[in-house]
């Protein structure tokens, strides 16, 4: 099955990392299956069935013949251009254009004026709101012990 797989990629123009986006499956799937590592699963079967409609279920599980349900001449095959990927052994080349590249020049930032000032050892009171009770205290010690503390009015 892994060379239909390969026959599949090599009619419809994929390269291993289009077909597994294509088929929504990671490339890994396909990677291991192409070298002959796993065998498809149930899964990428299926996937491939159902995402590429023309391909003969008989051909792609037994190798019988025709390949695809309906016959295709090459002449209304579609060539689509092969696109860098992960996979391939090409590298992609830089920016052909030979126009000098402008960079801005660094400009110092301007602290913003804080109308505030900090006032240091300055006693900050607690809001005084008397709807609200503690309830109890949990101190954590780092030997990962707790106590907890509990009022003795609400204690029953």
């Amino acid at each position: 099955m892994k060379d239909r797989i390969k026959q599949i990629m090599e009619n419809e123009n994929l390269t291993p990392a289009q077909f597994a986006d294509r088929l929504q499956i990671n490339r890994a799937v396909i990677s291991h299956i192409l070298n002959g590592r796993n065998n498809p699963s149930l899964d990428v079967v299926v996937k491939i069935l159902n995402d590429m409609n023309d391909i003969n279920p008989e051909w792609l599980l037994n190798g019988t013949e025709p390949m695809y349900k309906t016959p295709r001449s090459n002449t209304n095959a579609v060539s689509m251009p092969k696109t860098p990927d992960l996979f391939s052994e090409r590298t992609i080349n830089p920016i052909q254009n030979t126009a000098k590249l402008e960079f801005a020049q660094e400009k110092p930032l301007k602290r913003p004026v804080n109308t505030e000032q900090i006032k240091e050892n300055e006693l900050i009171e607690p809001s005084q709101n008397s709807a609200k009770k503690i309830t109890q205290i949990i101190i954590y010690y780092d030997d990962n012990t707790f106590e907890t503390f509990i009022p003795p009015l609400l204690k029953n």
